[in-house]
């Protein structure tokens, strides 16, 4: 199975509360906005992707772990136990941990105080997702559906949506077959009206 994993930088993840209460919170996800480039994923020179807001529509029924770095060694929180908190409003994905008194938990809190970590990042596979051709512009990938796999602070977030996509576990290969996929059924598609209509 190959996991697809998005940096963003446009919810900052930052501590939130006081004292014994205090969370690590932050958007793992953004979803598309007119004029925003920041939330239009590049995924190499002749696609681009946008997350689209039904595409965690799921959420409630999936297991999903809070990490640090996408590192399964760095357990912050798992929506299952109570300790990571996921909801959906207009800018994306939002979480919220309750990180435990361990090592990575302590770690990640000094460095989120500090301002050493800005972004967040998910882990997702794609479970339903619609291609568009757009002229003179690269083609467009829209995220309908995913599951969702983890969720959390990253070393190194945000790009600019002209570079903006981290992949890793074989990703960029997932994206690449589904447009190749695409791309065949357009034209096989285009075959079968120019024989339908040379039969005419």
């Amino acid at each position: 199975m190959n996991i697809e994993r998005r940096n963003t930088g446009a919810g900052e993840v930052r501590m939130e509360g006081e004292g014994e209460a205090k969370r690590m919170a932050g958007y793992a996800a953004v979803f598309f906005r007119e004029g925003d480039a920041g939330t239009e994923y590049r995924l190499w020179d002749g696609a681009v992707e946008r997350i689209m807001p039904e595409a965690f529509a799921g959420l409630a029924d999936q297991d999903v772990r809070a990490l640090f770095n996408h590192d399964s060694n760095m357990l912050l929180g798992r929506s299952t136990a109570g300790t990571l908190a996921l909801s959906v409003d207009d800018t994306g994905l939002r979480y919220e941990i309750d990180a435990g008194d361990t090592t990575v938990g302590r770690d990640v809190k000094t460095h989120l105080e500090r301002g050493d970590l800005t972004g967040s990042s998910f882990g997702f596979r794609v479970t339903r997702e619609e291609w568009v051709e757009r002229d003179g512009q690269p083609d467009l990938r829209l995220i309908r559906g995913v599951d969702l796999y983890d969720v959390g602070p990253v070393t190194f977030p945000a790009y600019e949506s002209t570079n903006a996509g981290l992949r890793t576990e074989g990703g960029d290969a997932e994206a690449r077959a589904s447009h190749e996929k695409w791309v065949q059924e357009k034209k096989d598609a285009e075959d079968r009206k120019t024989r339908m209509q040379d039969r005419g």
